[in-house]
């Protein structure tokens, strides 16, 4: 580790017992505080998520101005539960429609900064089992108390099949490698792929959005260049319980964080590309013939920093104007 990570993992690295709720709510000031759950078909979790951040953060203590769900083409009630539980609730296609529509998580994160208002913006996944709202009071501490710092990364630990550590099979075997070798200053992150993260609006409207599973380590690598690393922090939240992924999706999902690492390191000109990398990734399934090839695309599209949306949406309203 260098020298300058050790130091950073020792300034920036709290938990989320140092911040207590009602010192949150003494430094924020007219500070407005947005929280955005983007969700497919996670009916089983987004409701008592929801219900909790709600009575504990917005009934309970004024702490969050709004709570936001982003539908991302759920088949199941997602949305009817997020709406019965208090969020207000937006089609991922519904916003800003004029653009052509793009698949994955990360193009619902990049819509929510359109349809939300907060200074400060705290990204929560939807499918978290025994969630506590320390997962955003811890996130918002950094933030609230330290003008400097512009996001903040949660860390934890994410049992898998009763072994305390187990999860993140991703992080371990492709994205800690990959910014090792590439982005040693990022090496103290514990969690580089974590979905839980908050940030300043002003920040976060200046960098682009991988749309895919590529949008945490695409976040991760242009804060740096964009802020550097005293402006990031992280913040251990102590356990995090959710659903696993089966192992051909953790395939996808390494294929397209490889396709967004490999689009950095050619934008920071950290390598001379001599070929356009392959997006299909073959996997094979099992059958009574025998096995048999399945390709799935692991291509990373990109939405641009969204003030250059904004930018153009009022170009036009301008043009448009008599």
């Amino acid at each position: 580790m260098l020298p300058e990570v050790e130091v950073w993992l020792r300034d920036r690295t709290t938990v989320s017992a140092d911040w207590p709720v009602e010192g949150l709510l003494a430094a924020k000031g007219d500070t407005k505080i947005s929280v955005v759950l983007p969700a497919r078909n996670e009916a089983a979790t987004v409701g008592e998520i929801v219900s909790a951040i709600r009575r504990d953060l917005v009934e309970s203590v004024p702490l969050v101005h709004e709570l936001v769900v982003i539908d991302s083409r759920s088949t199941d009630d997602t949305a009817a539960r997020a709406l019965r539980a208090g969020a207000k609730v937006f089609a991922q296609d519904q916003i800003l429609p004029t653009l052509a529509p793009m698949d994955g998580k990360g193009d619902a994160l990049w819509k929510s900064l359109a349809v939300t208002s907060g200074d400060l913006l705290v990204f929560v996944d939807a499918d978290l089992r025994d969630f506590h709202t320390s997962f955003v009071t811890g996130l918002l501490g950094p933030l609230l108390a330290d003008p400097s710092i512009v996001y903040v990364k949660g860390c934890y630990d994410r049992p898998f099949q009763e072994i305390q550590s187990g999860g993140g099979r991703v992080t371990e075997l492709v994205a800690r490698p990959l910014l090792n070798r590439h982005w040693p200053l990022l090496a103290g992150f514990v969690q580089p792929l974590a979905g839980e993260y908050a940030g300043r609006r002003r920040t976060l409207e200046r960098v682009p959005f991988a749309t895919g599973y590529g949008v945490e380590l695409g976040l991760l690598i242009d804060l740096l260049d964009h802020a550097g690393l005293d402006a990031l922090a992280q913040v251990d939240l102590g356990r995090r319980v959710h659903s696993h992924q089966p192992t051909p999706a953790l395939g996808v999902m390494a294929g397209q964080i490889m396709h967004t690492a490999w689009s950095r390191m050619e934008r920071q000109r950290k390598m001379i590309p001599l070929h356009t990398p392959s997006a299909p990734l073959t996997q094979f399934t099992r059958t009574d013939s025998g096995h048999v090839p399945v390709d799935r695309d692991t291509a990373v599209e990109e939405r641009p920093p969204m003030i250059r949306i904004r930018d153009d949406v009022l170009r036009t309203l301008d043009q448009a104007a008599p």
